[in-house]
């Protein structure tokens, strides 16, 4: 024999109670179900509460009830018909002339009382009952009503009645002795001693199919619902979550006891007692198995889903060799793939991760309670008398303080008796009047292999401390079963998802960006984005999704849903989310108007997990806004000079917080570009080693203009050339005055732990000062025809001594400069060609053979590039 439970949308119109007739006649249900206990229809409860509710203060309720009679006589009229039809409708009517009667003595008396309102609440699920008693009847499913006011047996605790468990299982077995016809139960309600009418609580339909399980000893319970089953998180904040398909019980409780609203957590107790499994599946889909909760952890289960994972990495390779034969063979790899996370998750230590969105965290401390026995004993007696439930409680070792979370609405009524009951150790100061904090939430980590499972709270720490979630307080059983943080209500999301990607995606990492700066470096980063998203998810797990993006003019972000987290988008064979790149910019059209501050704070606002903010600008007033970011642990990339060049107190501010929080700040791309010169110098620091000297051509224009001048061309004509091909700013005395090549020098003088200012910085001009003067780029280039003869001079002065000038930076001994200089044959400065950049480091390992980096220091494939690794760079560090 089966118990199943069907809830208000499973049977709330009549398409939804034909699917429940076709699960009945199915062949794994035709002949098993012994019970069908089932909800109100889906919002029935709710106008009942309202109708007397309305009748309390004395305003006629006549309309709400006549809607309720209508729906019920309207579901009739489409199954029944003749004779049975009329019966039904009549039935109903009595019904509702019972429940009108009740409403007006409510109205009479202008008082509602616990009693009565379990009464009128009673009357949905004795409705639905006895209605689809009858349809199903009428189709082919032979069934009684049952009202389990007759034989479910409770104390007088109106509103959330305690089950009297061993009358109730005697009238229950009375009841099914000798019966062979399915029997239709109203679920949630029960009767006094005295026959007075009490509801079971909040989940009492899923308690009620326990009840009668246990009392029956049946094979098992099915609670049928709108979902396939318990998630790993909530699907309405974590998009990725998916149905764990078994849990013991305790998984179970402790999953429903904070917040996992598919199964609540008094129904698991009854089958608990009788070892029987409980199973929730989805009224929608029932071909799914859904999630099975029983007593023992299925080891023959993990043991085959370890040998399907197997096969499916052995087939996973296999389908990597016929990737050329299009697109059926990549739609089975991602079946394979999804097949193979739900094995993973078979054996992983935590099973799911829970939360409750909305607690009142109380705390008690004081000298007062240090080593005080019998402390704990008067707290807890003090709620329990105020009728408060403590959802979570935790105490200092040194028992200097004691904390513990209720319901929002508790939370005065909690504080008021922690000061009653300690009024005197307040009084005297020994105890501090308790601080009550409110808009917070309870995530909980739940798995039954957790104990015998080292890191398992090192990676949920990591994971909330690596997106700025701070906890408040922590809780862990001695069963080391369940994990439970208190973290503020607004991080919820970000909390649920950055510990879900942690535990559950399989190596999959993410990064929501906020990309500011879409000219010519911020472009191509998109293009890039565009052309290797696909492959970074498919292949690596690494989705790179666009949560926001702006220029010099506008702004946009992805459209938010609850819980700020993003839209999940199905595009071709992977997940992704956001801000399509490819359209971005045509998208970014629509936007609103840009302002740096304004976009800063929203991207804050959204609170998304795994967010990394990417300047492409080179804006010092946007550089002026990474303190602030990375102080709110968003990581920061960019190839923006200005933050890093600026002020020695900024830069240091900026690293130091960075490396004492771990918050990546990455700026690789602001000295050469996509050569890796500021982390070979952290790696030499890191190792050891000394850096003594550091010489390098850092401009790609001044590189190409002296690399080419060898007396074939006037200086000029180069540097028109230059300009023309696209190497020079609009001016090119935004080049050509140093400037640029005097900021990459002080970042790596810096990066060398040098405190020096830009104005330490010594530039020898490569023009003279009349060049800078001209008003505008074509005088400037006619008085620079005008210096031909003079760098031509300085050209073939070099020549003569089989030398050839370069533009070089030099930092060594506390000092910065750049000049122009003549270099001999072998120098590693000639073997520059067209725009390259090159880095000579002198260290103390590296003496007699200088370390050298050379390669294109420019150019917006390059440099993008280089911003993308450290993207990626950022989201292979979430591990």
């Amino acid at each position: 024999m089966m118990v199943l439970k069907f809830g208000g949308t499973s049977v709330g119109s009549p398409g939804a109670i034909e699917r429940v007739i076709g699960i009945l006649k199915d062949s794994a249900h035709a002949g098993r179900a012994g019970v069908v206990v089932v909800s109100a229809f889906s919002g029935v409860t709710d106008a009942l509460i309202e109708a007397g509710r309305t009748a309390a203060q004395g305003r006629d309720y006549a309309a709400k009830l006549s809607a309720l009679e209508k729906r019920h006589v309207e579901c009739v009229r489409h199954f029944l018909s003749g004779a049975e039809g009329e019966a039904a409708v009549r039935e109903i009517g009595r019904a509702f002339q019972k429940l009108e009667l009740l409403l007006h003595s409510v109205l009479i008396l202008k008082e509602l009382s616990a009693r009565t309102l379990d009464c009128v609440m009673g009357f949905g699920e004795r409705l639905c009952a006895e209605l689809l008693a009858r349809v199903f009847s009428a189709k082919g499913v032979p069934a009684d009503y049952l009202d389990s006011r007759l034989v479910i047996r409770t104390d007088e605790q109106f509103g959330k009645a305690k089950v009297l468990q061993e009358e109730t299982a005697r009238l229950i077995k009375g009841h099914f002795a000798g019966r062979t016809r399915l029997q239709i139960a109203a679920g949630f309600i029960g009767s006094t001693a005295d026959g007075a009418a009490a509801t079971l609580g909040r989940g009492g339909s899923d308690l009620s199919a326990a009840i009668y399980g246990a009392a029956l000893g049946v094979e098992e319970i099915e609670i049928w619902t709108d979902v396939d089953g318990i998630m790993t998180a909530d699907p309405k904040l974590v998009k990725n979550a998916f149905t764990i398909e078994r849990l013991s019980y305790a998984e179970a409780m402790e999953l429903s006891h904070f917040g996992a609203k598919v199964l609540h957590a008094p129904t698991v107790q009854p089958a608990l007692d009788a070892n029987i499994p409980i199973r929730i599946r989805n009224v929608f889909r029932p071909e799914g198995t859904g999630t099975l909760i029983s007593s023992q952890r299925d080891v023959q289960g993990e043991r085959e889903a370890q040998h399907e994972h197997e096969a499916q990495c052995a087939r996973e390779v296999q389908h990597e060799h016929e990737a050329q034969q299009g697109r059926e063979v990549q739609h089975e790899h991602e079946v394979q793939h999804e097949r193979e996370v739900q094995h993973e998750h078979d054996v992983l230590p935590v099973k799911g991760i829970s939360s409750i969105g909305d607690i009142t965290l109380v705390l008690v401390q004081g000298t007062g309670m240090v080593g005080v026995a019998g402390f704990s004993a008067r707290l807890f007696s003090a709620l329990s008398r105020e009728n408060i439930s403590v959802i979570l409680y935790t105490q200092a070792s040194s028992e200097y303080s004691i904390c513990f979370a209720v319901m929002p609405e508790d939370g005065g009524r909690a504080a008021a008796a922690v000061n009653a009951e300690f009024e005197r150790e307040i009084a005297t100061g020994s105890l501090d009047l308790p601080l009550v904090e409110r808009d917070k939430a309870v995530i909980a980590v739940v798995g039954s292999k957790m104990e015998s499972t080292a890191g398992i709270s090192g990676k949920v720490f990591y994971a909330l401390g690596r997106n700025g979630v701070n906890v408040d307080a922590i809780a862990q059983g001695s069963s080391e079963i369940n994990i439970s943080l208190v973290v503020a209500a607004k991080d919820v999301s970000k909390a649920l998802n950055s510990v879900h990607e942690a535990f559950f995606l399989s190596g999959t990492r993410s990064v929501n960006l906020f990309l500011v700066g879409l000219g010519l470096i911020g472009g191509t980063l998109l293009d890039q984005i565009a052309r290797q998203r696909e492959v970074l998810a498919e292949k690596y797990k690494i989705h790179i999704n666009i949560a926001g993006l702006a220029n010099s003019k506008k702004m946009l972000f992805a459209p938010p849903q609850a819980g700020s987290a993003l839209p999940l988008v199905r595009e071709g064979r992977f997940t992704t989310s956001g801000i399509n790149p490819a359209e971005a910019v045509q998208l970014l059209e629509g936007g609103a108007a840009f302002n740096s501050a304004e976009f800063i704070t929203l991207m804050k606002a959204a609170n998304l997990p795994n967010t990394a903010f990417c300047d492409c600008t080179a804006s010092e007033e946007v550089a002026s806004h990474y303190e602030d970011i990375l102080r709110s642990s968003i990581p920061v990339v960019t190839p923006n000079k200005k933050a890093n060049s600026g002020s020695l107190d900024y830069y240091k501010r900026l690293t130091s917080y960075s490396q004492d929080r771990g918050i990546p700040y990455l700026y690789e791309v602001t000295v050469c570009a996509g050569l890796p010169v500021i982390s070979t110098l952290r790696d030499l620091h890191l190792s050891g080693d000394t850096v003594r000297r550091i010489e390098g051509v850092f401009s790609g224009t001044l590189s190409f203009i002296f690399n080419n001048f060898d007396g074939s061309k006037p200086f000029s004509a180069l540097v028109r050339e230059a300009k023309a091909k696209g190497y020079t700013e609009p001016d090119p005395r935004d080049d050509l005055n140093a400037m640029d090549a005097a900021r990459k020098a002080l970042i790596l003088a810096r990066e060398c732990g040098m405190p020096l200012e830009f104005a330490d910085v010594r530039i020898d001009p490569i023009l003279p000062e009349a060049c800078f003067a001209a008003k505008s780029v074509e005088a400037f280039f006619t008085e620079l025809e005008k210096s031909d003869a003079g760098f031509e001079q300085r050209r073939a002065a070099a020549a003569a001594d089989g030398k050839m000038l370069r533009y070089i930076a030099i930092v060594e001994a506390g000092s910065a400069r750049l000049s122009l200089r003549a270099e001999p044959e072998g120098s590693p400065f000639r073997s520059l060609v067209d725009a390259d950049n090159i880095v000579v480091i002198t260290s103390d390992r590296y003496v007699k053979l200088p370390m050298v980096v050379k390669g294109p220091g420019a150019g917006a494939e390059v440099t993008a590039g280089a911003v993308f690794s450290d993207i990626v760079r950022i989201a292979r560090t979430l591990v």
